[in-house]
């Protein structure tokens, strides 16, 4: 069999649906290009709806609960094994272009970090490093979404080297200058990070193409993460006078867990939530908003999206002049989902919702992964190792728990999962939720709680009505809670086989 490359793309918190194979409204012509060439997965999850958790989970093939790195603000310890560590040791180029995110932006004797401050903006250190990074041989490295001030690394060298020595006046303080509220981003699009990503994925291509290695590369978008930001053309590509805001149906967090209700208060007081060893409340603030301001903000998201399809598309464009496209298996997804209005939420936070929880998922590979095809077996991005290691005939790590996906991306195999479990554990105890997603019902706990959430998809595809209390479905919560115990007992980790009696 052919040597088979792995180019995995994501993006940053986008919703599912802001695709245009699904969504006419936004325009994404490339990811069309490439869903129209493999398979869409319509139920793919992430294991938790923030980065740090997640990101660690497509690299280690373990959920949050078992890596962890189970929050923001904190780490994926440097021992823990990764699928670019089993790549590197089969013989694979393995690099990571843009977001990693895997350590947070604070530093500690204990808990040292290079995603943090002062490191981050010392562009001589960043000259000089390049890896390795939890199993990249090669990484080129940035963390800030749009203007953030946490601007630096090899991105602003990127930028200083060509040309763009003022880069600062484009990010805010204290690292930049930048204090105007404008969602119109002045930042020249040739020296937008998505550009700097798609180079340098390509020139990584074409290095690793010359040489004739196989290669794991990794292409990490920001996009459309928050805050709303994008330059010209893009910002006035969506009219938010046609911009269709989802909105709260009266009544709908009557049945949900207290948080939930806090959020349509002006001065919620989510004050009970705060612990020692948690680290501020993910969602937990006022989600009150303007309706026309929530349009330009949706406006400016899919202007986002449409940004990113253009040099998502570079990318695939030189993959198919290098004469790898049959070769490469390609998986374009995301960290996470995202609320623009839907149940008068806002980003993101402990609210388990499809759109949070559900993620775009296209697996493309001509010759290899059935075309024009949608499928809904059941993804979850704790699958990605597994699956690009079989893929690729390496041997997979005993201590991953996700699942191999790579015959039902093939055609090969019906389903290979059918649930998936999400886990946010933002508080030590007060936010700590998991939900269990089966085909046709979905189930969130919290921990020392006695409140939830049960949804039927199939006859509430909207999530209104929260069946927890419902004495019609004592029978139907009961059978999910055993669901869910079982799913957690079969994703534990069996580090090696039994190899005797005794």
């Amino acid at each position: 069999m052919t040597e088979q490359n792995v180019l995995l793309i994501t993006t940053d918190q986008q919703h599912w649906q802001t695709l245009g194979i699904f969504n006419p409204h936004i325009d994404t012509p490339n990811l069309d290009r490439l869903a129209n060439e493999g398979t869409v997965f319509t139920r793919a999850y992430c294991p938790n709806p923030t980065c740090t958790p997640t990101r660690a989970s497509i690299i280690t093939g373990k959920y949050p609960s078992q890596h962890g790195a189970y929050s923001l603000g904190t780490k994926l310890m440097e021992s823990e094994n990764t699928v670019g560590d089993a790549f590197s040791d089969a013989g694979y180029k393995t690099s990571l272009v843009g977001k990693a995110h895997f350590q947070p932006l604070k530093s500690t004797a204990k808990y040292p970090s290079l995603e943090s401050y002062p490191i981050m903006q010392d562009l001589d250190f960043w000259r000089d490093f390049d890896g390795p990074f939890y199993g990249f041989e090669h990484v080129e490295l940035a963390r800030n979404h749009v203007d953030e001030a946490h601007a630096g690394q090899h991105y602003a060298l990127w930028m200083e080297d060509n040309g763009l020595t003022n880069w600062r006046d484009y990010f805010r303080p204290p690292t930049g200058n930048r204090t105007e509220k404008s969602r119109r981003w002045k930042l020249p699009e040739k020296y937008h990070y998505n550009n700097w990503i798609a180079e340098r994925s390509c020139a990584l291509m074409g290095e690793y193409k010359g040489s004739e290695s196989p290669f794991f590369l990794w292409s990490s978008f920001f996009d459309p993460h928050p805050a709303y930001l994008v330059p010209e053309p893009w910002y006035s590509m969506y009219d938010p006078e046609k911009i269709t805001v989802p909105e709260i149906s009266e009544g709908e967090h009557d049945k949900n867990p207290p948080h939930f209700r806090l959020t349509q208060e002006e001065n919620p007081d989510f004050s009970s939530y705060k612990e020692t060893g948690g680290n501020g409340i993910h969602g937990g603030s006022s989600h009150l908003h303007d309706k026309k301001e929530l349009a330009k903000d949706i406006a400016v998201y899919y202007g986002m999206v449409s940004c990113l399809d253009k040099y998502v598309g570079k990318i695939l464009d030189k993959l198919s002049d290098l004469g790898l496209r049959e070769s490469t298996l390609i998986v374009f997804t995301t960290d996470h989902g995202h609320l623009y209005g839907q149940h008068g939420l806002t980003a993101k936070g402990p609210f388990h919702y499809e759109d949070l929880l559900r993620v775009p998922f296209i697996v493309s590979q001509p010759g290899t992964v059935p075309g024009q095809r949608q499928n809904d077996a059941i993804q979850s991005l704790v699958d990605l190792p597994r699956s690009f290691l079989s893929h690729c005939g390496i041997a997979q790590p005993e201590e991953m728990t996700g699942v191999d996906q790579s015959p039902v991306w093939t055609g090969n195999t019906t389903k290979a999962r059918d649930h998936a479990i999400v886990e946010n554990r933002h508080q030590p105890t007060t936010l700590n939720l998991k939900t269990y997603v089966g085909e046709r019902y979905k189930i969130t706990v919290y921990y020392n709680r006695p409140y939830g959430e049960i949804f039927d998809l199939e006859e509430d595809p909207g999530e209104k009505n929260n069946l927890w209390n419902s004495k019609n479905h004592r029978e139907l919560k009961s059978e999910l809670l055993l669901k869910l115990i079982s799913a957690e007992m079969g994703k534990e980790p069996l580090l090696m086989p039994r190899i005797a009696g005794a």
